[in-house]
């Protein structure tokens, strides 16, 4: 599939080209350019349209899956961090039409411009040629996140969270037992503890990492235990 003009190698990548092209290049104005549109309206429905698509997406292909479990996958398959990835594989990142400040600041590839345009033209995509144009759009961008496991487990505090409240049941500790490397580049060792529970242990390079490390650890083991 190919168009013409400014957009046609865009088009390519996308596999959808624009009947009113003005969208598209509405969904890849930044706001630092006024004159014209720029993408926040669209961003507004690419939200949603992603959202929806996920989530039927999610229903069908997980089948045996409690509500928790599609939730804590939809989070992540949405979340700003996704969307820029999405972002970058589309190659938008040399098409977003910006100032010449943001620009020299770095907003080309700054993961929140990016995840925003990425929301954009999936909502350009949506008014143009419809939800199932918007949802072949993003079932191609994120067919390598639908099954991968670890979508659920990069949010495993979440998860947890959402298991210990199930059971009104005190909110999960997460405890620093060990820092070690330099300043610049430190390493953590976290225990998540739950009460009544014996506590496990996560590594990372951040509190953030070790958290999430732990919280999968003890959600795994409570994944066992229950199929004992």
């Amino acid at each position: 599939m190919s168009g013409t003009g400014q957009y046609s190698d865009l088009y390519d990548i996308l596999g959808y080209v624009f009947t009113d092209e003005a969208l598209l290049r509405e969904a890849l104005t930044h706001p630092s350019l006024e004159g014209g549109k720029q993408y926040q309206r669209l961003e507004f429905v690419g939200d949603r349209v992603v959202g929806l698509v996920i989530a039927e997406w999610l229903f069908d292909y997980y089948q045996t899956i409690d509500e928790g479990g599609l939730a804590s996958r939809h989070t992540n398959m949405v979340r700003k961090e996704t969307l820029a990835e999405v972002a970058v594989a589309m190659k938008l990142s040399g098409f977003i039409h910006m100032a010449k400040s943001t620009e020299d600041n770095g907003g080309r590839n700054k993961p929140t411009i990016l995840a925003d345009v990425c929301e954009a033209v999936i909502g350009a995509v949506n008014q143009d040629g419809g939800y199932l144009a918007a949802q072949k759009l993003v079932r191609k961008f994120w067919k390598g996140y639908i099954s991968r496991e670890t979508i659920a487990q990069r949010d495993a505090k979440t998860r947890l969270q959402e298991w210990v409240q199930a059971r009104h049941i005190p909110t999960p500790k997460y405890v620093v037992v060990d820092r070690t490397g330099p300043a610049h580049d430190p390493f953590f060792t976290i225990e998540a503890r739950i009460d009544d529970m014996s506590p496990a242990t996560g590594k990372g390079r951040s509190k953030r990492e070790a958290e999430q490390d732990a919280a999968a650890k003890l959600l795994s083991r409570i994944e066992k235990d229950k199929v004992r």
